[in-house]
């Protein structure tokens, strides 16, 4: 008769759609950290030390330009991982992967993740998976950035942090919008004051309350919902 094993409790969605027997074999080689705003888990160039299972807070993948400027190309939550390219066997990244918002991940070494990835199929394949999801998360993004306007991009953006968030308020300052839009400044004070007076946000301090989203998803365009479905049709709801 098959032992009765407990289901594990784990925030990261990744490791939550598991069999409970795989992720009992798994959670013995990872450890939780607290996750800083700022600061840099994977730099482009570099051996990739560990993988970062997010549990809350989110992740941004940026690219670096000659100019000395950045621009976002992918954002992790709860619903992933970073250290990508190690899925397919490559040691380096070509991104930097910085924290955008505070909170926490389970960390598994390099060895280890290679290690479980080369013992555990249903992890190796639920892996994959991911990485073509996060790949439409990409190429999206490089589509959307390069044909619609700011307003439609900037509650994209949002949509994304507050699918990620704890709660409809997350700290996040214009520069870094800019950054992740590839926008001035400027451009990004003029259009948040927009969707403000339309009542979709409260801007304050650094700090976004998003108040009313059905409003947002209407006014974004439909990059946003077509990454959402190919999420879901890979890794489920």
């Amino acid at each position: 008769m098959a032992s009765f094993m407990p289901p594990v409790a784990v925030r990261n969605q990744l490791l939550a759609a598991l069999p409970p027997e795989v992720l009992s074999r798994l959670l013995p080689q990872m450890h939780s950290v607290s996750l800083s705003m700022r600061e840099s888990l994977i730099t482009p160039g570099t051996p990739i030390e560990a993988v970062y299972f997010v549990e809350s807070g989110w992740i941004s993948l940026v690219v670096a330009l000659d100019d000395g400027t950045q621009a976002e190309v992918g954002l992790i939550g709860r619903e992933g991982m970073a250290g990508m390219p190690l899925i397919t066997g490559i040691d380096t990244a070509f991104v930097e992967a910085f924290v955008q918002a505070d909170g926490s991940a389970l960390r598994i070494e390099t060895d280890a993740f290679r290690h479980a990835m080369e013992k555990e199929p249903t992890f190796r394949h639920l892996l994959f998976r991911y990485l073509e999801a996060m790949y439409s998360q990409t190429a999206q993004t490089a589509a959307c950035n390069g044909r619609h306007d700011l307003e439609q991009r900037l509650a994209r953006w949002l949509l994304m942090a507050h699918d990620r968030s704890e709660g409809d308020e997350f700290q996040v300052t214009q520069e870094l919008l800019g950054l992740m839009l590839c926008v001035y400044r400027p451009s990004v004070s003029v259009v948040a004051s927009t969707l403000q007076r339309a009542g979709m946000i409260r801007y304050a301090r650094g700090r976004i309350t998003v108040l009313d989203r059905p409003a947002l998803e209407a006014t974004t365009c439909d990059c946003y919902s077509a990454v959402k479905r190919r999420f879901e049709r890979l890794l489920g709801p």
